[in-house]
């Protein structure tokens, strides 16, 4: 579940293993590629923390990191 902490949007997730979660890292990138917003994140094996901001908005939360936490979920939804 996404929560909203000093101006970010983070949620930390957690898979089977490293190839799991590096396929959802991947689907992300493309995910907010095409979106033209990129999260910050963090892997460490099996374990990936997400933050969303956005630099051009003083580094708060806007409209663009709502609608990446909202893909991030559907990717998750399909697995």
């Amino acid at each position: 579940m996404w929560k909203e902490e000093n101006n970010q949007l983070k949620q930390s997730f957690e898979f089977k293993d490293f190839v799991e979660a590096f396929a959802f890292m991947t689907q992300v990138a493309f995910a907010a590629e095409k979106m033209g917003h990129h999260p910050n994140w963090t892997n460490a094996y099996n374990k990936v923390d997400i933050s969303l901001f956005t630099h051009e908005a003083k580094d708060s939360v806007t409209e663009k990191d709502v609608k990446l936490s909202k893909a991030i979920d559907q990717i998750l939804k399909k697995d």
